[in-house]
């Protein structure tokens, strides 16, 4: 019915009206049993627990494949249930609506449950069995679990494990990206021994680390150290530059000193306290070190004067009398490779080999085209001229110009005014390329030995389409373990788009989930459809009874610096809507970890997923009416 007509419509009753929507309603549920039937080729490879949900996931996508507002809107506005929260049971809340509408135009209606994969009752707790299957039971005191990404010293500090735990984890993420088979059975061993001190169970995800599309190589810096007095607001040193000279390759410090340069043992030697040293830095100043104080690591140098030194910087003791003795310096800090690129930047991706060094034109120095290096070249053959390509969770993006056999020309078009900076080991994210990659590589192959032996339920990064599913469950059966959980990070533009195919796949396991990362889907996607995304991916994964992990810089702020933005707050208090929220690491995680906890808490009681409970709400009051 169109739209204009409705709106043209009055709240008279209108019979004739009704019984066209009866007849709207009817080839809905004739289009969702034709599509159920479609899959019949599918569905006997779902695993018995997910029978229903595999039916119930093909009723949704039929009544999603339509625009349905205006059939929306119309059963909104005679006060009959919509189809707006039947994710989790669309055939028996369709038939529910029929049902009435039946009654209401006189019409004889009878039940057609035999059709209907699962209740609305059935399907919460068929929903509650998968959730368990996959990530335990949930604590007492609340439903969402809360999952945090193990760092490092979590390796062989038994004690930060048993704070995550107090703190009340209830998943333990190890990221297979980092440390190694050693580490990983240290922090499993370290989960295990916490939970039954603590009596309470923690389950273990292992998260593999996929393909890894980043920058590789950044040609070094400039070999410089920089030494600055602190000056008060008026010019005057407040405290002068201070460095420790000790003997080239030494490796004890020098008490006192921000820096430590190396010299020439011997010359070291013949110095003593008081000695002045004059040097030329690297922009012809003219500077002068003071000696004022001697350990067993050497001396303690100050400077009064800010001075750049670099490797050919020679240092000349002077002493009234005396002939001057020099002695050269070592040992000197390199910088970081580092990139500074602004919007209209040429920026070369290559294969790995860096030029890094200035070329001449005409007898004049000419600046290096800024370069890095790629850890996936094979992407070279499979990207398009005119695709959008970005770096570092999104700060910086470009497009592709030109693509030669060695590099790729791109040219940043996304930058702030004062230009970004790129460093080496950052992701690149291709949304707009068909990306022909295996979800599985050689070391998650090899890493898949240990994940089996001390995991719950292991991660499949860079997840795109069905096939990659299969080849991870071949994995698992190879290695004894078919039943051991699945979780589908969902990372890539592709990945969302074939999200029905990669559900499909997922419930031949007996226990499965998906994963929202939401940092590489608002890159992949675009941050402006970011909202839309995740709220497709939680209706398609509550018509599988499929559990989500609401995942990526959920309370990040609070969990680095101690201090939570009021954004990340309200996008915490989302995350009831998931199964299980995943925190990482930070220095103030324990303090990210009760406030999660309270948030969650404190949502539980005014909704479920998107359902409304209408708890009270006792802060108001009834105005008029005297508080008792």
């Amino acid at each position: 019915m169109p739209r204009n007509k409705q709106r043209q419509s009055t709240d008279t009753w209108d019979e004739g009206e009704c019984k066209a929507i009866i007849a709207q309603l009817w080839t809905l549920r004739e289009s969702m049993q034709a599509y159920e039937a479609s899959l019949a080729p599918l569905l006997p490879g779902i695993d018995a627990s997910y029978k229903a949900s595999a039916r119930n996931l093909a009723h949704y996508l039929a009544l999603r494949h339509s625009d349905r507002r205006d059939l929306q809107e119309w059963l909104s506005r005679i006060g009959l249930s919509s189809l707006g929260r039947a994710e989790s049971h669309v055939m028996a809340n369709l038939d529910k609506v029929l049902g009435i509408l039946h009654r209401l135009t006189g019409q004889s209606w009878v039940p057609h449950s035999k059709d209907e994969p699962i209740g609305i009752k059935s399907s919460r707790k068929l929903l509650e069995r998968h959730t368990a299957e996959l990530l335990g039971n949930a604590p007492s005191e609340r439903v969402v679990r809360i999952m945090v990404t193990l760092p490092s010293q979590a390796a062989g500090d038994f004690g930060l494990v048993r704070r995550l735990l107090a703190s009340g984890m209830d998943i333990a993420r190890i990221n297979c990206a980092h440390d190694g088979p050693e580490q990983w059975r240290a922090m499993a061993r370290h989960v295990h021994r916490a939970a039954r001190t603590m009596g309470r169970p923690v389950r273990i995800l292992m998260d593999l680390g996929g393909p890894k599309l980043r920058t590789g190589l950044i040609a070094a810096g400039a070999t410089v150290l920089k030494l600055k007095p602190l000056r008060d607001d008026f010019g005057v040193i407040v405290t002068p530059a201070r460095i420790g000279l000790r003997a080239a390759g030494a490796t004890t410090p020098v008490a006192g000193a921000a820096e430590q340069i190396g010299v020439e043992a011997p010359w070291l030697g013949q110095l003593k306290l008081g000695d002045h040293l004059d040097l030329t830095d690297a922009r012809g100043a003219d500077r002068t070190l003071v000696l004022v104080q001697q350990d067993e690591g050497g001396f303690l140098a100050e400077c009064s004067h800010t001075a750049y030194l670099v490797p050919e910087t020679e240092l000349r003791r002077r002493r009234p009398g005396e002939l001057q003795v020099c002695s050269g310096l070592a040992d000197l800090p390199s910088q970081d490779g580092i990139l500074h690129l602004e919007r209209g930047t040429i920026l070369r991706l290559t294969r790995g080999e860096i030029d890094a060094l200035p070329r001449k034109r005409k007898g004049r120095a000419q600046r290096a085209v800024p370069t890095v290096a790629c850890t996936l070249p094979e992407v070279f053959e499979q990207v398009c001229v005119g695709e959008r390509i970005w770096f570092d969770d999104g700060r910086i993006g470009g497009l592709i110009k030109k693509i030669e056999p060695a590099w790729l020309e791109i040219e940043i078009t996304h930058a702030r005014d004062s230009g970004e900076k790129l460093a080496g080991d950052k992701g690149i994210n291709l949304p707009d390329s068909q990306l022909r990659l295996p979800a599985l590589t050689e070391k998650d192959i090899a890493d898949l030995v240990v994940v089996a032996q001390i995991a719950d339920m292991v991660g499949l990064s860079f997840v795109q389409q069905a096939s990659d599913v299969e080849t991870l469950r071949a994995q698992l059966l190879q290695l004894g373990k078919p039943e051991l959980g699945i979780v589908l990070k969902i990372e890539t533009r592709r990945a969302f788009e074939n999200l029905p195919a990669l559900l499909f796949s997922a419930m031949t396991s007996k226990a499965a989930g998906i994963m929202i990362a939401r940092g590489d889907l608002a890159v992949e996607c675009g941050y402006e459809r970011l909202a839309e995304v995740q709220e497709e991916l939680l209706w398609a994964a509550e018509a599988s009874h499929m559990p989500v992990i609401w995942a990526t810089q959920v309370l990040e702020t609070l969990a680095k610096t101690g201090l939570p933005s009021r954004a990340e707050i309200t996008d915490a208090a989302m995350g009831e809507r998931a199964e299980c929220v995943m925190l990482n690491k930070g220095p103030h995680i324990t303090e990210a970890m009760r406030t999660l906890n309270d948030i969650l808490r404190r949502m539980q009681e005014h909704q479920t997923k998107k359902r409304p409970l209408l708890r009270a709400l006792r802060a108001w009051g009834m105005p008029g009416q005297t508080a008792s």
